[in-house]
C-alpha cells in the first residue's frame, strides 16, 4: 500500500506522473484492474472502418430535389397525390415537380439533381440509400433520434456509444469531435454521453452561427498558468485522487473523471496544432473552397474534420447550420447546396488520395426528407416516411443505390432502412454487434438501437 508522503512525493516531482501512472499505482496495490477507458478496444468482428465523419445537414434536404429522381412527379406536377398525406403535416395534397434538372452520373449512371455537380462527380464512390425513414414529425425528436436512437429521452450519442466501444487511437485527443454543433432541437444532448461514463463525452469546437474560421474549443487555454505549473497542479490532484481510491475503493466514475482531466490537459496542445489549417497548401485550400464564397465556412470545417480523422479521432461531425428547413420557397436549396458541395467533393476527394476514404466511413443526410406536395406556394413540409441519405468509403459498396420509395418519393417501400438499422449498420462497418454493445443503468441493460435495427449487409463491399 502507498503512503500519503509517497504519493505526495510522486505528485511533487512534476511532469510524468498522470492518469495513466494513476491507474498503474492502483493496479499495482491491487485495487483495481481499470484501464484507460479511451484506450484502442478491439471490435466483435474484423472492421471495414476505422473512423466516420458524419456530414449533418441540419433541417432535412429534399430527397425528391437531390438524390432520388421521380419521373412521375414531372409528369403529375399540379396534380392531386393519389393517397392521404402523413399525418401531421401541413401542406395540400398538390404534387409539386423538382424544381431542379436530374442527371446520369459516373459508370453507375446514378441520377442526381443540379443542385449537387461537385458531389455527383463521386457517385461512383458513393452508396446512396433512397429508402430512410424514422419517427418524429418535428426537427427535435427526429435530430434526437438521428444522433441518440431516441427521440424524446436523454440518450449517449452515437459518438459516445463508438468510443465506449472502441476508444480512440489517439490518447491527446477526444474520441468523438463534433465541429460547429447545432445549438436547438436537442443542442448539447446530440453529442452527449449521457449515462455513459465522461471520457465518452463529445467535445464541441465552436457552435452553430460561430464561423468556423475561429471555431475553437472553450477554456482549452489556462488564462493564468502556464503549462509546467498545470502539470504539477494535475498531478498533485491525481495523487489525491488516487488516495481517496485506495482508501474508498474504485469507482468508475473517479477514474472516467480523473481520466477527463488528464485529456483536457493533453488537449491544450494536441487539438490547437490539429485544428490549425494554416500548413496546408493553397492546391488543398482551393479543393475546398477555403478563402472562397460561399465555401470558406464549411470547407474549414471539412478540412478539420480530415485533420482529425488523419490524427486518429474516431467519430467526427461537420454540421451545417440550420438551413434546409424550407416550408416556403425551395429555391433556397440552391444556396444551401453551394455552401456545401464543393467542400464534400473536396473531402472526398482529399481522403481518397490520402488513402483514407478505404477505412473512413462518410454518412451524409439530415433528420428528414421533404414531401413531394407543396406546402403554401412553393415549400416543402417535413418528411420521416421516405428520404435519403448516402455513405462513401469504409466498406460500403461503390455506385450504388439501395432501396426506393414509392412513385412520388413520399414514403419508403423497398428494402426499408430505418434510423435504427442505419445505427446497427455503421456499428458494424466499425466492427460492432449493435447487440452486444451495452451498458447497465438503471437496473437494465441499454445499446443504441434499443431493441430494434438490422445490419443492411447489402450495401457491404
Amino acid at each position: 500500500m502507498f503512503s500519503r508522503r509517497d504519493m505526495l512525493t510522486s505528485a511533487s516531482a512534476g511532469a510524468g506522473f498522470g492518469y495513466l501512472a494513476f491507474l498503474d499505482m492502483l493496479a499495482r496495490a491491487g485495487e483495481t484492474k481499470s484501464d484507460n477507458p479511451l484506450s484502442p478496444k478491439a471490435g466483435h468482428h474484423p472492421a471495414k472502418a476505422k473512423r466516420v465523419i458524419f456530414l449533418f445537414m441540419h433541417g432535412g434536404p429534399s430527397q425528391v430535389d437531390t438524390w432520388d429522381y421521380k419521373p412521375e412527379l414531372d409528369k403529375r406536377d399540379g396534380q392531386e397525390l393519389p393517397f392521404a398525406p402523413a399525418k401531421g403535416t401541413e401542406v395540400s395534397r398538390k404534387l409539386m415537380k423538382p424544381l431542379w434538372k436530374f442527371q446520369k452520373h459516373g459508370e453507375s449512371g446514378i441520377m442526381v439533381s443540379d443542385l449537387f455537380p461537385e458531389t455527383a462527380k463521386h457517385v461512383d464512390d458513393l452508396t446512396v440509400i433512397n429508402s430512410m425513414h424514422t419517427e418524429g414529425q418535428s426537427h427535435g425528436q427526429a435530430v434526437l433520434k438521428l444522433h441518440t436512437g431516441d427521440m424524446s429521452l436523454t440518450r449517449p450519442s452515437i459518438g459516445s456509444w463508438l468510443t465506449y466501444g472502441l476508444g480512440t487511437e489517439n490518447q491527446n485527443l477526444p474520441g468523438f469531435i463534433t465541429i460547429c454543433p447545432t445549438r436547438g432541437h436537442g443542442g448539447a444532448g446530440n453529442y452527449g454521453n449521457a449515462f455513459l461514463p465522461a471520457a465518452y463525452q463529445g467535445t464541441a469546437i465552436g457552435a452553430a452561427g460561430t464561423p468556423a474560421s475561429s471555431a475553437q474549443i472553450k477554456n482549452v487555454h489556462h488564462p493564468e498558468l502556464p503549462p509546467e505549473l498545470q502539470r504539477q497542479q494535475l498531478d498533485f490532484m491525481q495523487a489525491l485522487n488516487k488516495e481517496h481510491a485506495v482508501r474508498a475503493g474504485a469507482d468508475d466514475r473517479l477514474e472516467a473523471t480523473a481520466a477527463s482531466y488528464e485529456l483536457a490537459f493533453r488537449m491544450q496542445a494536441a487539438v490547437p496544432k490539429v485544428a490549425d489549417i494554416r500548413d496546408e497548401s493553397k492546391d488543398t485550400l482551393k479543393l475546398y473552397g477555403i478563402n472562397e464564397k460561399p465555401t470558406d465556412d464549411f470547407g474549414r470545417q471539412c478540412l478539420m474534420a480530415r485533420r482529425f480523422a488523419e490524427a486518429g479521432v474516431r467519430y467526427i461531425q461537420v454540421s451545417h447550420s440550420f438551413k434546409w428547413d424550407q416550408h416556403g420557397n425551395m429555391k433556397q436549396h440552391e444556396p444551401n447546396a453551394r455552401d456545401v458541395d464543393k467542400p464534400i467533393a473536396g473531402l472526398l476527394t482529399d481522403l481518397k488520395q490520402r488513402g483514407l476514404l478505404k477505412d473512413t466511413l462518410v454518412v451524409w443526410g439530415g433528420e428528414f426528407g421533404r414531401t413531394p406536395v407543396s406546402q403554401g406556394k412553393d415549400g416543402r413540409d417535413h418528411n420521416p416516411q421516405g428520404f435519403t441519405m448516402w455513405m462513401a468509403g469504409g466498406g460500403v459498396k461503390s455506385g450504388y443505390v439501395h432501396g426506393a420509395t414509392d412513385d412520388f418519393g413520399y414514403h419508403a417501400v423497398k428494402d426499408k432502412v430505418h434510423m435504427h438499422d442505419l445505427h446497427a449498420t455503421i456499428l458494424w462497418l466499425l466492427g460492432i454487434d449493435h447487440e452486444k454493445l451495452t451498458f447497465k443503468h438503471a437496473g437494465r441493460d441499454f445499446r443504441l438501437t434499443d431493441v430494434y435495427g438490422h445490419v443492411v449487409k447489402e450495401i457491404f463491399a
